[in-house]
């Protein structure tokens, strides 16, 4: 976006320029727009904007030196070029620009300051000590493109009502594919909002796109399930994440949101003989939450369970965490199908370990069953076939 005159300019990360975008599309509704000091405060003591929850202020407040002198500088009225990656993406009209404390900024997101946390010490290198307020524009392509998809997919089934759901699937496994069955059993349409996070260890976005579409096209009914990116930038953190889902589902035209039980950021809490959660403190915020219990796989009942319906102990239960099934993976071997589909781990672990074998042809015609026929086998269809003779029992 190129601007006709030159103006100084307000450097800004690609979190912030997500966050700005969501803000200007009204994704983020009731609040549309960068808050100013007074603002601020009244969702500090209140917890509402505008008679709806909201976590915590929504400001821009970008780091560094050259941002600090440029703000400390600026009159009002005073249009700054908003410049990410070098690039000119949009520009701000100042109206207000306020100190803020960032170690209490981590606080209002996270609910705490401890640094050891990689999340809060990546939110705090990219704070400032200043913030900002006023009319910006930006492009806004991404978010009107995922909005007319989400559409014109209700609109193809006549859907009434619209499940969302959340989720890294970093990688997909068995329990993630429970909870997205169990959301479409009450609903015509699930949109899965698949988190694009910066600078992730784990699976990239487009391998786990290629994942969830895969089990979307071959193990599920067709239309009824679309998977959208979701950039996941730090308003999405800490224990006010399900809040901010909720807003952005609703504003994204869905009419449920589905969590699991054992959702990080749904916070219980013990209040007047009752158990709650963040889920409680949800006020103009029309959409139902719906809390899928925890699954697990059971040795005895020899299936996936739900923790609430199991009557065996948790020594018999295993459970589905990410980042060990990810590890096994990492390190190219193949997840037991109780807790991955076998085709989805061949698909993930071919593409992280890309040509493996010296001589995949012979490996495949020695050791697996053929028509008889010289054919071409990927190191996935490999995969396959070998977790196809792990399964096999009759010697075991």
């Amino acid at each position: 976006m190129a601007s006709l005159r030159k103006n100084r300019a307000l450097y800004i990360d690609q979190e912030a320029l997500s966050a700005l975008a969501l803000l200007k599309s009204g994704m983020l509704s009731p609040v549309t727009q960068l808050m100013n000091a007074h603002q601020c405060m009244e969702v500090l003591q209140s917890g509402l904007f505008n008679g709806t929850t909201f976590p915590f202020p929504l400001i821009l407040s970008p780091n560094g030196k050259t941002n600090e002198t440029v703000l400390l500088s600026t009159k009002k009225g005073e249009i700054l070029d908003l410049v990410c990656d070098h690039v000119i993406v949009g520009e701000i009209c100042v109206d207000e620009v306020f100190p803020i404390n960032p170690i209490e900024r981590l606080r209002q997101i996270y609910g705490t300051e401890d640094l050891a946390h990689p999340g809060v010490s990546a939110t705090y290198k990219r704070l400032g000590k200043y913030a900002l307020c006023g009319e910006y524009t930006i492009d806004l392509s991404l978010i009107e493109e995922i909005h007319s998809k989400i559409k014109k997919a209700q609109e193809q089934i006549s859907a009434k009502h619209t499940t969302a759901i959340f989720m890294a699937a970093n990688p997909l496994h068995r329990a993630h594919e429970r909870l997205i069955r169990q959301s479409l059993e009450r609903s015509d349409l699930v949109v899965i909002f698949l988190f694009k996070p910066y600078g992730s260890s784990g699976l990239k976005y487009e391998l786990r796109h290629e994942v969830l579409e895969f089990f979307i096209t071959n193990y599920l009914p067709q239309g009824r399930v679309i998977v959208v990116p979701l950039e996941n930038s730090y308003i999405f953190a800490g224990s006010n994440e399900v809040i901010l889902d909720a807003i952005v589902a609703k504003n994204y035209g869905c009419d449920r949101l589905m969590i699991g039980q054992n959702h990080a950021g749904i916070g219980m809490y013990y209040d007047r003989n009752a158990n709650k959660s963040v889920v409680d403190r949800l006020v103009g915020i029309d959409i139902e939450v719906c809390i899928a219990s925890e699954y697990v796989y059971c040795n005895l009942c020899k299936t996936l369970v739900s923790i609430q319906t199991c009557p065996h102990g948790h020594h018999h239960h295993i459970s589905y965490n990410s980042e060990s099934i990810l590890e096994l993976m990492k390190q190219g071997l193949l997840p037991p199908a109780v807790l991955v589909r076998k085709e989805i781990s061949s698909l993930i672990v071919s593409t992280l370990h890309p040509n493996r074998f010296k001589n995949l042809a012979k490996l495949y015609y020695d050791i697996m069953p053929t028509n008889g026929l010289l054919e071409e086998h990927s190191e996935n269809d490999f995969y396959i076939e070998l977790m196809n003779l792990y399964q096999t029992t009759s010697l075991t």
